[in-house]
C-alpha cells in the first residue's frame, strides 16, 4: 500500500520498545522449556507463547509503577489480569487476520522508514544503528522478522480500524437535546406550608386508625436484616481492682510530665516588628502623641493580627524583652524593644499565671492511667489462655463464669454503634461472621479482647406494631397533617398562578431565578428541581415535604443560551458522543471479526506460561 496518506501508529512501536527497553530482562526471566511455542490460533494468525507472556508481564509491571508495590501473579489472575491480556491479543489477531483476508498491508519502503524513525534504534550521532537494533531484538528474544512483521500487522489492524472509525459523527440534534436539558433554567416563585397553617387542629388517632396505617403501610416500618450475636468480651477496666501502681512509678511519671503539671506564668502576646529604630520610634510617638492604636499600625504595614501574634509564651521565649513584656499588664503596649527579628511593639493581651499542680492532686489521674496501661498489658498476656480454653471446646457462658469476661447479645445491624458495636474491630468480625465460624479471640483498639458467636441471622422484617407504635403515631400525624395541606393548597392553586397570587393568599413566598436541573434550593422536597422542570410555565403545583407542603409556581423558562461557554459544551459533548458512537461500531465489527475467526486457544499451554510467573 502506498505511504501518502498513512500515518503509522505508534501504539505498538511504543509498547514494543518497552517490553525492548524495560523488558530486556523481561521474559527471559521466564523459562519455558520443551516445544511450546503457540497457546492457539485466531483463523490462521497464531499466538505465540512469548507474545502473550510479554503483554502480560508488561501489564503487571505497569500495575506496579502505578502503586509502588510489587504484584504477585497470583493477586493478578484475582484481578482478572490474564483473562484481559488474553482477550485483547485474541481480539488483535483476529483483526490481522481480517486484514489479510483483505490484502490490507504496508510496503517495504513504509516499513523500512518506521524501524529507522524509532529513536531507540539510533545511535549517539542521531542515525539507525544496524547493530544496535539486532543486539536490542535478540536480547528480547525476537527475531528481526518476527519484529517487521509484528510492524506490518500493527500498521495493518491501524488502517483497519481507521477505516472503520473515519467519518463516524453523531447528528447535532442529539448533543443539541443534551445541551437544552442540561443549560436550560426556570425561574419559579415558592411557598411552605405547616401544620400552623391548618384552619383548624388535628384529631388524636384512635387505636383501630393506628393500627390501619400500619396494616396498609408495613413498608415503612421494617427493621434491617440483622445478626443475634453473643459475645464475651473483656475491657482492661474490668481488671482494674487486680491492679497496683506503685509510688515509685507514680512519681516517676508525675517527673516525667513536668512541663504539663508545673508552668510559669504566661503572656498572650502580639509583636509588631520594624525595619530599623527610627521607625519604631516613630510608631511609638504616634501611639502616645497621635492618638494611633496598635490595629491602625498593623494595617498601615499591609499585615493583619493573625501576622503578628505570639500566642502564649514565657518570659524566656522573648529575650532582652521579657522583663519589659512581663512586668505590663493586660492590654498594654510596650517598646520599642528589641527582639530576634528587629527592633519591636508589643501588646499584651492577657496574663495567664503560673501552674503548679501538686503531686497529691495529680495523683488521681495519674493512677487510672498507669492502671489501665497495666490492665491492657494484663489482658494481652490473659488473650492467649483464653482463647486456648475457646479451642479445647469452652463456650463463651464458660468464660463469663470462670473469667471476668462479660457476656453479652445484641442484635447487630450495619448500623450499630452502641456498646461493643462502637469498636471498628468487632464491627468487622461481625460482618464477617458466619453460623460455621467457631469462638476465637480478636482484638479491640483499647487493647480489650472478645469472642462471639453467630447465634441467628435474621432477614428484613415488619417491626411488631407494639414496638413501633411511636413511630407508626408520628409518620400517621404527618399524613394527615400533608393530606389537609394538600387539601387547602389545592384549593388556592387558581389564585396562586395570578401574579401576587402568593400574598392574596397570605403565603410568604420565595423566589427561585434562572436555576437548572442540578440546582438546589434548601428547604425543599429531594425532587424539587425535578417537579420544577416537569411544570408548564404559569403552571402549580403542590408537594408534599414530610409534615408539611410546598406550592410552586413556574414563572419563566429560559432555553439554553448561544453564548460562547454553551457552545463550548456543545463542542465536546458532541466530539464525546462521535468518539463513543465510533466505539460503539468498531466493538461490533471487532466482535463479528473475532466469531468468523473461530479463535482456538489451548488452555493448557496458558497454564504452562503462568506457571513459569512468580
Amino acid at each position: 500500500m502506498a505511504k501518502k496518506g498513512f500515518s503509522f501508529s505508534k501504539t505498538a512501536v511504543w509498547a514494543l520498545m518497552a517490553l525492548l527497553i524495560l523488558g530486556l530482562g523481561g521474559f527471559g526471566a521466564i523459562n519455558l522449556s520443551g516445544n511450546l511455542r503457540s497457546i492457539g490460533t485466531v483463523g490462521d494468525k497464531s499466538i505465540s507463547v512469548d507474545q502473550y507472556a510479554r503483554q502480560l508481564q508488561q501489564e503487571i509491571r505497569a500495575i506496579e509503577a502505578q502503586t509502588g508495590e510489587s504484584l504477585p501473579f497470583a493477586r493478578a489472575q484475582e484481578m482478572g489480569l490474564d483473562r484481559a491480556v488474553l482477550q485483547r491479543i485474541v481480539r488483535n489477531r483476529a483483526l490481522d487476520h481480517e486484514a489479510d483476508e483483505m490484502g490490507i498491508s504496508i510496503g517495504d519502503a513504509t516499513l523500512r522508514d518506521e524501524i529507522v524513525a524509532i529513536s531507540a534504534f539510533q545511535g549517539i550521532d542521531g542515525n539507525f544503528d544496524r547493530e544496535g537494533y539486532r543486539f536490542a531484538l535478540q536480547q528480547s528474544g525476537m527475531s528481526e522478522a518476527e519484529f517487521e512483521r509484528s510492524i506490518r500487522e500493527e500498521a495493518a489492524r491501524g488502517l483497519l480500524q481507521r477505516a472503520i472509525l473515519g467519518g463516524v459523527s453523531m447528528p447535532d440534534t442529539y448533543a443539541r437535546t443534551l445541551v437544552d436539558y442540561v443549560a436550560e433554567e426556570r425561574s419559579f416563585t415558592w411557598a411552605r406550608l405547616s401544620e400552623d397553617d391548618l384552619d383548624a387542629p388535628l384529631p388524636a388517632a384512635t387505636e383501630d386508625e393506628l393500627r390501619a396505617y400500619y396494616d396498609a403501610n408495613t413498608d415503612d416500618f421494617m427493621l434491617p436484616a440483622s445478626k443475634s450475636i453473643t459475645y464475651a468480651w473483656l475491657a482492661p477496666e474490668d481488671l482494674l481492682d487486680e491492679v497496683e501502681v506503685p509510688e515509685e512509678e507514680l512519681r516517676a511519671e508525675y517527673d516525667a510530665r513536668s512541663d504539663e503539671y508545673d508552668q510559669p506564668e504566661r503572656r498572650l502576646v502580639e509583636r509588631l516588628v520594624f525595619a530599623d529604630q527610627e521607625a519604631v520610634d516613630r510608631a511609638a510617638a504616634a501611639l502616645e502623641v497621635d492618638g494611633t492604636t496598635f490595629e491602625a499600625l498593623v494595617e498601615e504595614r499591609g499585615l493583619a493580627l493573625a501576622d503578628v501574634d505570639l500566642g502564649d509564651v514565657a518570659k524566656s521565649d522573648l529575650d532582652d524583652a521579657g522583663d519589659a513584656v512581663f512586668a505590663a499588664e493586660s492590654g498594654d503596649i510596650v517598646g520599642p524593644l528589641p527582639s530576634s527579628l528587629g527592633p519591636a511593639l508589643f501588646r499584651v493581651n492577657a496574663i495567664l499565671p503560673a501552674q503548679h499542680v501538686p503531686f497529691e492532686e495529680a495523683r488521681g489521674v495519674l493512677e487510672e492511667t498507669l492502671a489501665i496501661s497495666r490492665a491492657t498489658r494484663a489482658v494481652e498476656a490473659r488473650a492467649q489462655e483464653i482463647d486456648d480454653q475457646l479451642a479445647g471446646g469452652a463456650t463463651l457462658e464458660d468464660l463469663a463464669q470462670e473469667t471476668k469476661m462479660r457476656l453479652g447479645t445484641i442484635d447487630w445491624t450495619q448500623d450499630s454503634s452502641e456498646g461493643i458495636a462502637a469498636y471498628g474491630a468487632f464491627r468487622e468480625a461481625a460482618a464477617g461472621l458466619s453460623a460455621n465460624d467457631f469462638p476465637q479471640i480478636d482484638q479491640l483498639e483499647d487493647g480489650g479482647i472478645f469472642a462471639m458467636r453467630l447465634d441467628e441471622t435474621k432477614d428484613e422484617r415488619p417491626e411488631p406494631f407494639e414496638e413501633a407504635r411511636d413511630a407508626v403515631e408520628t409518620a400517621w400525624r404527618n399524613a394527615q397533617i400533608v393530606e389537609a395541606l394538600t387539601e387547602k393548597a389545592e384549593s388556592l392553586t387558581e389564585t396562586l398562578a395570578e401574579e401576587g397570587g402568593f400574598e392574596a393568599a397570605g403565603l410568604s413566598p420565595q423566589l427561585g431565578e434562572g436555576l437548572t436541573r442540578s440546582s438546589y434550593v434548601d428547604g425543599t422536597p429531594d425532587d424539587f428541581m425535578d417537579q420544577v422542570f416537569d411544570l408548564d410555565e404559569g403552571g402549580v403545583a403542590v408537594l408534599p415535604a414530610g409534615d408539611s407542603v410546598v406550592v410552586l409556581r413556574l414563572d419563566a423558562v429560559t432555553p439554553a443560551g448561544e453564548d460562547d461557554q454553551t457552545q463550548a459544551l456543545m463542542d465536546r459533548l458532541s466530539q464525546q458522543l462521535d468518539q463513543a458512537l465510533a466505539q460503539g461500531l468498531f466493538d461490533i465489527y471487532s466482535n463479528a471479526v473475532m466469531r468468523d475467526a473461530d479463535p482456538q486457544i489451548d488452555q493448557r499451554a496458558i497454564n504452562a506460561v503462568h506457571v513459569n510467573f512468580p
